[in-house]
């Protein structure tokens, strides 16, 4: 297998991203050493996040039932904003540049896999945790996330770089899906807190109500409220908001998902959210560098300007795909049937209609 080993010091990844936030105070050279820089720094991610993909899937293996594995390296638009937005943040200590992320049915199989992660002896280091289920966050984001060193005494090039695994329920990864596609249509931040209030407000009531659903911790400001009281909450605000026909238009047809032909290891899967089309490039191993290459380059598009979105992961054929990372293929079907859900138990329904019975006589 062929991945990239890390090429610069760690002060100079800083540089690089001090470099990202504040491009207009440099010069258009070290704005293009620093993109390269931040383009090797992301891609030695790869060779850790593929040994804790074939851990993850060992485990998944005894008594998990359908499972959903995803693995990716973080969008660099999202690197910067995140460098932006969190004051002394430094790109080298960023914790979650490679990213693994495992989807199961139940918030008792996910905490069955935590307990297995928090037992299992290896040579990495769990650094930090955060339990997003007992513990949400305002906006209503759910899940569990651990952060690991790597650490490999055969293979050391990659030892003390971070990534995060995520453990999550199938309703916890529908409600982020819808999130995630409806900001990128308002052209909206919804993911990081940001956008308007009224939109952050609806997905906020919407976990709210899916915690419910699931018997866990509530949302921060719904603890005091019942099953109904929220539930007529959620109805109410798509109600004013149109939210699930709005996510119902964005679904983009089968025939505007266009597929190289080949088999891939890795997928680079682009969405262009003005023309509502969804591109997917394979490559194979040996091809993850120019993968690499074009991941990068269309990031450079969508930093011009382009309503182009990409990312680079590794979840197996297209249909894998799409169930990983729905929100690029504007798949929200799981999020829609359960606010569908939701509302009819609080919805009045309508009288039957009384059928008369014509009996005709006999003559």
């Amino acid at each position: 297998m062929v991945f990239a080993k890390p090429q610069y010091s760690k002060s100079k990844v800083n540089r690089a991203g001090d470099i990202l936030v504040s491009p207009d105070a440099y010069s258009a050279a070290d704005q293009r050493s620093a993109t390269l820089i931040l383009a090797n720094w992301r891609a030695c991610h790869g060779y850790p996040i593929n040994t804790f993909q074939a851990t993850l899937r060992h485990k998944l293996r005894a008594g998990y039932g359908q499972t959903i594995v995803a693995q990716r390296l973080k969008r660099a638009p999202s690197i910067i904003a995140k460098l932006e937005r969190f004051e002394g943040m430094q790109l080298a200590r960023m914790q979650d540049i490679g990213g693994l992320r495992a989807v199961v049915s139940s918030v008792t199989r996910v905490r069955r896999l935590e307990k297995e992660y928090r037992d299992t002896v290896f040579e990495h280091r769990l650094v930090s945790s955060k339990n997003y289920i007992d513990e949400p966050k305002e906006d209503g984001y759910r899940s569990v996330h651990l952060i690991y060193r790597y650490a490999n005494s055969r293979v050391q090039d990659y030892n003390g770089l971070s990534l995060e695994l995520q453990l999550r329920t199938q309703l916890q990864h529908a409600w982020a899906t819808a999130v995630e596609t409806m900001g990128t249509f308002l052209g909206q931040a919804l993911k990081s807190g940001e956008g308007e209030g009224r939109w952050r407000e609806f997905f906020s009531k919407a976990s709210a109500a899916l915690a419910i659903i699931e018997h866990t911790a509530p949302i921060p400001g719904f603890e005091g409220l019942d099953r109904k009281q929220v539930f007529e909450d959620v109805a109410r605000t798509e109600r004013e908001l149109r939210v699930l026909d709005k996510l119902k238009s964005f679904a983009i047809a089968a025939e505007h998902i266009t597929a190289e032909m080949g088999q891939g290891a890795y997928h680079l899967i682009v969405l262009d959210s003005g023309q509502r089309t969804v591109a997917i490039h394979p490559y194979a191993i040996a091809r993850l560098d120019e993968a690499i290459t074009a991941y990068t380059n269309v990031e450079q598009r969508t930093r011009a300007g382009e309503p182009v979105e990409a990312v680079l992961v590794s979840a197996g054929p297209i249909g894998a795909l799409r169930k990983a990372f729905p929100n690029y293929f504007l798949d929200t079907q799981v999020f829609l049937r359960s606010m569908r859900s939701v509302i009819a138990e609080v919805s009045p329904r309508r009288p039957r209609k009384r059928v008369r019975r014509v009996i005709r006589r006999r003559r």
